[in-house]
């Protein structure tokens, strides 16, 4: 029977037709797979996961404790078998008895799991019930492992656990009812929009399979985002100096200076005016500057975190201070620029620079001997990887910063965005944050692995001493009024360390304010949204279990407590300052040249 014979009797013969249409592109699309693959980016392959060394102790451990205790190993397997005898059981006496529907179902809620088929299908129910069986079971044994010490059972866990993310029965068509359903609904229609998104993602980065979070043409930096009205008042190798146009009569007199993370771009502190950060400073008063680092090529090979303090924070001190005619600033650093601020407070207190008035610190490590989650991936497996493909490429390439912390999050940052976009063939959000999430940049060589080894792996700056620009510093060093920020549920600078690296430090005037939600969201967390509350406790002398137990719960943003905070540590009031002197000409508007700049690769360099 032809399409025409067949549409003749069937209604919905056009259907299949579009249908047809629909498959007749996937050979369209298979060639653009073939052809983006035969150019795929080569991954170092320690860089794909961690070494054989960890899953071989692991196993080692494993059989010993077979061999050693073999009752126990026994419970375990047995009771993994019970669960899923008694759920085959259950299902085929639903079955026998002509009942279309799922058995008894025990297993936790999971938001994987929120298409009510999963409730209510004996094929999807059954599926669900035995993937979580299965997950508890691999849990269960890797908690009991003994012979590990406590980092290798860390990793064990976390790997364990991206494994058991991975085989979700979500992650799959045939297993997953939403896009079983869109498909059939949209005649295949979803599915080729799928395959395009992934296509389109594969070329987009050379054959690897970064999912796109945002709508990337619904956002452009200068216009729509980081758009609080100021101008490029100094330009090194480094950094572009940005100073915000002034929105009161009078500021105070001490100036604000923000560092912000040169692993990501600063405008996360000013996405729209609803919720900027640094809009909101310049309205309370502060003239504010706000660094805007450089994302470097591979000419910036050498480059180490001793250029990152002489010609980044200390050169953007004395600039600030000239152009506003003053002897001190007060300074903000965020996550890897609080703690190159800190180590740059502790080179100015052995150089005896007092330029600094107070200074704020957010998401911050500065005591690495517990980094949490991100620990994961600071073993000498992944270090001397990223060692060997630093040097190899003179940069460590927003790529595998990207590929990192993404993992970290994999079902939020991976497996459901690769769901929607692939198997729903939805087009990524326009969200401002996700946009800005994908808009990475790269890492001096020297400076990524000065950083990973001397700083994350060896701890020497709250143990023994690290050695940079001239100096060996310490901890102790920093002497000047802090205010740490910190976030609940961080994943790359753990509440926990954040907090005790502030109480080894030397200052008198220490302020701790854990905010609730992670790394960014418990950041940029306007007075507005009335979203996230905040700890506070005074008493720093307390463990950061105690700390917390007996701190005090606020109701919404840190930063009016923060803003209250800076304005008693920021002298009098005086006429507002407009961007610039006569030394220091307005080079450009804001947001700048430096954060749109696209770094040459490699060769190209």
């Amino acid at each position: 029977m032809t399409t025409n014979d067949y549409n003749s009797v069937h209604p919905d013969g056009a259907n299949v037709a579009r249908l047809e249409e629909n498959l007749s592109k996937v050979e369209e699309l298979t060639q653009r797979f073939l052809n983006v693959m035969a150019r795929k980016r080569q991954v170092p392959q320690p860089l794909q996961g961690p070494s054989h060394d960890l899953y071989l102790k692991a196993a080692t451990a494993y059989w010993t404790e077979m061999m050693q205790h073999p009752a126990k190993l026994i419970e375990q397997q047995v009771g993994y078998w019970g669960k899923t005898l008694q759920h085959y059981v259950a299902a085929q006496q639903m079955l026998a008895q002509g009942k279309i529907a799922a058995p008894p179902d025990p297993t936790p809620k999971d938001r994987r799991f929120s298409n009510p088929l999963w409730e209510t299908h004996p094929y999807f129910n059954f599926i669900k019930q035995q993937y979580l069986f299965n997950a508890e079971a691999i849990e269960k044994a890797v908690a009991a492992t003994e012979g590990l010490d406590e980092r290798e059972r860390k990793r064990l866990e976390y790997f364990s656990r991206q494994i058991i993310d991975m085989f979700s029965p979500t992650n799959f068509l045939a297993t997953n009812p939403d896009a079983l359903e869109k498909a059939v609904a949209t005649e295949g229609q979803s599915l080729v929009d799928g395959l395009e998104n992934l296509i389109a993602d594969l070329e987009r980065n050379d054959g690897e399979v970064i999912v796109t979070l945002a709508d990337r043409d619904a956002f452009k930096v200068g216009e729509n985002l980081a758009t609080t009205p100021g101008a490029v008042v100094f330009r090194n190798a480094m950094f572009e100096l940005i100073q915000y146009k002034p929105t009161t009569g009078t500021v105070h007199e001490t100036p604000l200076i923000i560092f912000p993370p040169w692993i990501n771009k600063f405008y996360i502190l000013d996405l729209k005016p609803a919720n900027s950060l640094i809009k909101w400073v310049v309205d309370q008063g502060f003239t504010l500057f706000v660094v805007s680092w450089v994302n470097p090529d591979p000419t910036y090979r050498d480059k180490t975190l001793a250029d990152y303090i002489e010609n980044g924070f200390l050169r953007a001190m004395t600039e600030v201070k000239a152009i506003c005619g003053v002897k001190k600033v007060n300074a903000v650093g965020y996550c890897i620029a609080g703690t190159t601020l800190s180590l740059t407070l502790a080179v100015m207190k052995k150089r005896k620079d007092t330029s600094v008035n107070a200074a704020t610190l957010f998401t911050t490590l500065t005591d690495f001997s517990d980094p949490g989650e991100v620990g994961v991936f600071l073993d000498n497996d992944f270090v001397d990887a990223i060692e060997a493909e630093a040097g190899r490429a003179g940069v460590l390439e927003s790529f595998y910063m990207e590929r990192t912390f993404t993992f970290l999050r994999s079902n939020d940052l991976i497996y459901q965005p690769a769901i929607r976009n692939y198997m729903l063939g939805e087009a990524p959000p326009a969200f401002d944050l996700l946009y800005w999430n994908g808009d990475g940049t790269n890492l001096p060589a020297a400076m990524a692995v000065e950083y990973l080894r001397h700083l994350c792996q060896n701890d020497e700056f709250a143990q023994g001493g690290f050695a940079v620009a001239g100096e060996v510093v310490r901890l102790e060093d920093v002497t000047v009024p802090v205010c740490a920020i910190a976030c609940e549920t961080d994943h790359i600078a753990a509440w926990r360390s954040s907090y005790r690296g502030v109480c080894k430090m030397g200052s008198k005037d220490k302020t701790f304010i854990l905010s609730e939600s992670g790394h960014i969201a418990g950041i940029v967390n306007p007075p507005t949204k009335r979203k996230y509350g905040h700890y506070t406790n005074p008493d720093m002398g307390l463990e950061a279990a105690d700390w917390l137990a007996s701190s005090d719960k606020h109701e919404g943003t840190w930063w009016l407590r923060w803003g209250r905070w800076l304005a008693a540590r920021s002298d009098g009031q005086v006429p507002a300052r407009q961007p610039g002197d006569s030394t220091h000409p307005v080079l450009c508007a804001a947001p700048g040249t430096y954060v749109t700049a696209v770094p040459k690769r490699g060769s190209d360099a």
